[in-house]
């Protein structure tokens, strides 16, 4: 593949495989119409035309995945090249994964920390905000005691109820912190209207990561309470 090298002296412009027409991230050549191959380091949100900003319109998301998925559909190029063919299979699979990750919130800022390096695949930071300490020991207490008394053959009527409060309580908290979460995503698309510098992206993005790691903790600990008293 060509590429032409802008006036600037910046990294090249990416040039249409078949007319050499420079061309611009979009799916298909302007000049004449082919669809084009995937940029090398993808992104989920240029792939709609977006800005990386956080709260954006589902509606119009899923509106602009059924357009793009009938016209990269690879059934209209069953005529075309096996080269052209293939473009379709790359672009409508990175469709169905791009659309994947953006239409649920906690996903889309997962992608973008990911992304930005600031988060590492498969990894949150396991531990008890500082405010939620106490808390957080007393649940485990009271899992405990719920553990030990099944052992036994013990009457559970007590120990699950006031578990359940705890978990009440637990499920309250994760509420809050989504609230928090949709804050803050107003807070990172705020610094990308004003062109923030890359010191208050990092700001901004450890703030986000920050809100993530305690949500994700909190979410565990929800989760891990109705597995002990579905059990």
């Amino acid at each position: 593949m060509s590429s032409t090298k802008t006036q600037t002296g910046a990294a090249p412009a990416r040039a249409c495989w078949n007319c050499e027409a420079v061309a611009d991230d979009g799916h298909f050549c302007a000049a004449c119409g082919k669809i084009q191959p995937l940029a090398d380091n993808g992104d989920h949100f240029a792939f709609f035309g977006l800005p990386q900003k956080l709260k954006i319109d589902e509606a119009g998301l899923e509106q602009r995945f059924h357009q793009l998925s009938w016209k990269l559909h690879p059934d209209n190029f069953v005529k075309a090249s096996e080269f052209e063919r293939n473009l379709a299979l790359d672009r409508s699979s990175e469709l169905n994964d791009a659309y994947r990750t953006l239409r649920e919130p906690v996903s889309r800022v997962e992608y973008l920390l990911l992304r930005e390096g600031v988060r590492k695949e498969g990894t949150t930071k396991q531990q008890a905000p500082p405010e939620l300490l106490e808390e957080v020991f007393e649940l485990n207490e009271s899992l405990d005691e719920l553990r030990e008394a099944k052992n036994d053959g013990a009457d559970l009527s007590e120990l699950r109820g006031s578990l359940g409060e705890r978990q009440k309580n637990f499920e309250q908290k994760l509420e809050e912190v989504d609230a928090e979460l949709l804050s803050v995503f107003a807070e990172w698309d705020a610094a990308v209207d004003a062109g923030a510098d890359d010191t208050e992206r990092r700001k901004q993005m450890a703030k986000l990561n920050e809100v993530l790691n305690r949500r994700s903790y909190i979410r565990n600990l929800v989760r891990n309470v109705a597995q002990e008293l579905e059990a």
